[in-house]
Protein backbone atom coordinates (compact mmCIF):
# COMPACT_ATOMS: atom_id res chain seq x y z
CA UNK A 1 0.00 0.00 0.00
CA UNK A 2 1.23 3.47 -0.86
CA UNK A 3 2.41 5.09 2.39
CA UNK A 4 1.17 8.46 1.15
CA UNK A 5 -2.35 7.17 0.65
CA UNK A 6 -4.99 8.06 3.20
CA UNK A 7 -8.07 6.04 4.08
CA UNK A 8 -11.17 8.24 4.21
CA UNK A 9 -14.53 7.12 5.61
CA UNK A 10 -17.46 8.19 3.41
CA UNK A 11 -20.16 10.57 4.57
CA UNK A 12 -22.70 7.87 5.46
CA UNK A 13 -23.01 7.17 9.16
CA UNK A 14 -24.23 3.61 8.73
CA UNK A 15 -21.45 1.16 9.56
CA UNK A 16 -22.55 -1.16 6.76
CA UNK A 17 -22.05 1.62 4.23
CA UNK A 18 -18.62 2.71 5.44
CA UNK A 19 -16.30 1.52 2.68
CA UNK A 20 -12.65 2.52 2.80
CA UNK A 21 -11.59 4.83 0.00
CA UNK A 22 -7.95 5.38 -0.86
CA UNK A 23 -7.19 9.01 -1.62
CA UNK A 24 -4.07 9.67 -3.68
CA UNK A 25 -1.93 12.78 -3.10
CA UNK A 26 -3.22 14.18 -6.39
CA UNK A 27 -6.84 13.71 -5.31
CA UNK A 28 -6.06 15.27 -1.93
CA UNK A 29 -4.55 18.27 -3.71
CA UNK A 30 -7.71 18.63 -5.79
CA UNK A 31 -9.75 18.74 -2.60
CA UNK A 32 -7.59 21.46 -1.08
CA UNK A 33 -7.68 23.52 -4.29
CA UNK A 34 -11.47 23.14 -4.42
CA UNK A 35 -11.75 24.41 -0.85
CA UNK A 36 -9.53 27.41 -1.64
CA UNK A 37 -11.42 28.37 -4.80
CA UNK A 38 -14.83 27.73 -3.28
CA UNK A 39 -14.07 29.85 -0.23
CA UNK A 40 -12.62 32.60 -2.42
CA UNK A 41 -15.76 32.73 -4.56
CA UNK A 42 -18.07 32.65 -1.55
CA UNK A 43 -16.28 35.41 0.37
CA UNK A 44 -15.82 37.56 -2.74
CA UNK A 45 -19.53 37.30 -3.54
CA UNK A 46 -20.71 38.10 -0.03
CA UNK A 47 -18.29 40.98 0.57
CA UNK A 48 -19.02 42.50 -2.83
CA UNK A 49 -22.76 42.41 -2.17
CA UNK A 50 -22.37 44.03 1.24
CA UNK A 51 -20.12 46.79 -0.06
CA UNK A 52 -22.36 47.48 -3.06
CA UNK A 53 -25.24 47.77 -0.62
CA UNK A 54 -23.32 50.36 1.41
CA UNK A 55 -22.08 52.33 -1.58
CA UNK A 56 -25.52 52.53 -3.19
CA UNK A 57 -27.71 53.53 -0.25
CA UNK A 58 -28.96 50.11 0.74
CA UNK A 59 -30.02 48.99 -2.73
CA UNK A 60 -29.30 45.34 -1.93
CA UNK A 61 -30.95 45.33 1.54
CA UNK A 62 -30.50 42.61 4.13
CA UNK A 63 -32.67 40.28 2.05
CA UNK A 64 -30.47 40.81 -0.99
CA UNK A 65 -27.30 40.14 0.98
CA UNK A 66 -28.77 37.00 2.54
CA UNK A 67 -30.01 35.79 -0.84
CA UNK A 68 -26.60 36.41 -2.39
CA UNK A 69 -24.92 34.31 0.30
CA UNK A 70 -27.50 31.55 0.05
CA UNK A 71 -27.33 31.32 -3.74
CA UNK A 72 -23.53 31.38 -3.71
CA UNK A 73 -23.41 28.48 -1.27
CA UNK A 74 -26.01 26.55 -3.29
CA UNK A 75 -24.04 26.90 -6.52
CA UNK A 76 -20.75 26.03 -4.84
CA UNK A 77 -22.16 22.94 -3.13
CA UNK A 78 -23.54 21.70 -6.45
CA UNK A 79 -20.16 22.33 -8.08
CA UNK A 80 -17.74 21.09 -5.43
CA UNK A 81 -19.45 18.60 -3.11
CA UNK A 82 -18.23 15.66 -5.20
CA UNK A 83 -14.64 16.94 -5.03
CA UNK A 84 -14.02 18.07 -1.47
CA UNK A 85 -17.35 17.91 0.32
CA UNK A 86 -17.57 21.70 -0.12
CA UNK A 87 -16.92 22.66 3.49
CA UNK A 88 -15.74 26.24 2.77
CA UNK A 89 -15.65 26.72 6.52
CA UNK A 90 -13.10 25.65 9.16
CA UNK A 91 -15.95 25.11 11.63
CA UNK A 92 -17.52 22.56 9.29
CA UNK A 93 -14.18 20.81 8.71
CA UNK A 94 -13.57 20.61 12.46
CA UNK A 95 -17.02 19.11 13.03
CA UNK A 96 -16.50 16.60 10.21
CA UNK A 97 -13.18 15.57 11.74
CA UNK A 98 -14.67 15.21 15.22
CA UNK A 99 -17.33 12.84 13.88
CA UNK A 100 -14.99 10.85 11.65
CA UNK A 101 -16.03 12.12 8.22
CA UNK A 102 -12.76 13.93 7.49
CA UNK A 103 -9.35 12.39 8.25
CA UNK A 104 -7.39 14.34 10.85
CA UNK A 105 -4.51 14.57 8.37
CA UNK A 106 -6.77 16.55 6.02
CA UNK A 107 -8.03 19.03 8.61
CA UNK A 108 -5.08 21.45 8.58
CA UNK A 109 -4.80 21.54 4.74
CA UNK A 110 -8.55 22.16 4.47
CA UNK A 111 -8.51 24.93 7.07
CA UNK A 112 -5.42 26.53 5.56
CA UNK A 113 -7.01 26.57 2.10
CA UNK A 114 -10.21 28.07 3.49
CA UNK A 115 -8.45 30.83 5.42
CA UNK A 116 -6.15 31.68 2.50
CA UNK A 117 -9.15 31.74 0.15
CA UNK A 118 -10.91 34.18 2.46
CA UNK A 119 -7.85 36.41 2.83
CA UNK A 120 -7.29 36.46 -0.93
CA UNK A 121 -10.95 37.33 -1.56
CA UNK A 122 -10.92 40.06 1.10
CA UNK A 123 -7.86 41.79 -0.34
CA UNK A 124 -9.28 41.43 -3.86
CA UNK A 125 -12.51 43.12 -2.77
CA UNK A 126 -10.54 45.78 -0.90
CA UNK A 127 -8.54 46.52 -4.04
CA UNK A 128 -11.66 46.77 -6.20
CA UNK A 129 -14.09 48.63 -3.97
CA UNK A 130 -12.22 50.43 -1.13
CA UNK A 131 -12.78 49.70 1.64
CA UNK A 132 -13.73 46.29 3.02
CA UNK A 133 -16.27 46.70 5.81
CA UNK A 134 -15.07 44.94 8.98
CA UNK A 135 -18.71 44.51 9.98
CA UNK A 136 -18.76 41.66 7.50
CA UNK A 137 -16.85 39.63 9.99
CA UNK A 138 -18.64 40.34 12.80
CA UNK A 139 -27.27 10.84 -5.32
CA UNK A 140 -27.51 13.72 -7.92
CA UNK A 141 -31.05 14.71 -6.82
CA UNK A 142 -30.09 14.20 -3.21
CA UNK A 143 -27.02 16.36 -3.66
CA UNK A 144 -29.16 19.06 -5.25
CA UNK A 145 -31.48 18.99 -2.26
CA UNK A 146 -28.47 19.23 0.06
CA UNK A 147 -27.25 22.30 -1.83
CA UNK A 148 -30.65 23.98 -1.58
CA UNK A 149 -30.93 23.10 2.11
CA UNK A 150 -27.49 24.50 2.92
CA UNK A 151 -28.08 27.63 0.86
CA UNK A 152 -31.46 28.20 2.50
CA UNK A 153 -29.92 27.74 5.95
CA UNK A 154 -27.23 30.32 5.21
CA UNK A 155 -29.88 32.72 3.94
CA UNK A 156 -32.07 32.19 7.01
CA UNK A 157 -29.16 32.69 9.41
CA UNK A 158 -28.11 35.86 7.61
CA UNK A 159 -31.62 37.28 7.84
CA UNK A 160 -31.98 36.41 11.53
CA UNK A 161 -28.50 37.18 12.86
CA UNK A 162 -27.14 39.62 10.28
CA UNK A 163 -28.23 42.84 12.00
CA UNK A 164 -26.81 41.83 15.39
CA UNK A 165 -23.68 39.78 14.66
CA UNK A 166 -22.92 40.06 10.94
CA UNK A 167 -23.93 36.39 10.62
CA UNK A 168 -20.42 35.23 9.81
CA UNK A 169 -20.96 31.55 10.70
CA UNK A 170 -17.48 30.91 9.35
CA UNK A 171 -14.05 31.55 10.96
CA UNK A 172 -12.46 31.94 7.52
CA UNK A 173 -15.13 34.48 6.60
CA UNK A 174 -14.19 36.41 9.76
CA UNK A 175 -10.40 36.19 9.46
CA UNK A 176 -10.11 37.39 5.86
CA UNK A 177 -11.83 40.77 6.25
CA UNK A 178 -10.23 41.26 9.68
CA UNK A 179 -6.74 40.89 8.21
CA UNK A 180 -7.59 43.04 5.19
CA UNK A 181 -8.86 45.88 7.40
CA UNK A 182 -6.59 45.37 10.41
CA UNK A 183 -9.54 45.22 12.79
CA UNK A 184 -9.85 42.31 15.19
CA UNK A 185 -12.50 43.52 17.66
CA UNK A 186 -14.16 40.55 19.41
CA UNK A 187 -12.80 38.21 16.75
CA UNK A 188 -12.28 35.48 19.35
CA UNK A 189 -16.06 35.09 19.67
CA UNK A 190 -16.33 34.07 16.03
CA UNK A 191 -13.28 31.81 16.28
CA UNK A 192 -14.74 29.89 19.24
CA UNK A 193 -18.50 29.99 18.79
CA UNK A 194 -18.74 28.83 15.18
CA UNK A 195 -16.77 25.56 15.57
CA UNK A 196 -18.69 24.78 18.77
CA UNK A 197 -21.96 25.43 16.95
CA UNK A 198 -20.91 23.22 14.04
CA UNK A 199 -19.92 20.39 16.38
CA UNK A 200 -23.18 20.71 18.32
CA UNK A 201 -25.27 20.77 15.15
CA UNK A 202 -23.48 17.78 13.64
CA UNK A 203 -23.75 15.90 16.92
CA UNK A 204 -27.48 16.54 17.08
CA UNK A 205 -27.90 15.29 13.51
CA UNK A 206 -25.89 12.13 14.20
CA UNK A 207 -27.86 11.49 17.40
CA UNK A 208 -31.18 11.87 15.59
CA UNK A 209 -30.11 9.53 12.77
CA UNK A 210 -29.02 6.91 15.29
Amino acid sequence: MNAAAVTVPPLQTSESNKIAIIISPRAASSKVIAEFLGTFILIFTVLSTIIMNEQHDGVESLLGIATSAGLAVTVLVLSLIHISGCHLNPAVSIAMTVFGHLPLAHLLPYMTAQVLGSIAASFTVKGIYHPVNPGITTVPKVKELIAVAVGATIMMNALVAGPSTGASMNPARTIGPAIATGRYTQIWIYMVATPLGAIAGTGAYVAIKL
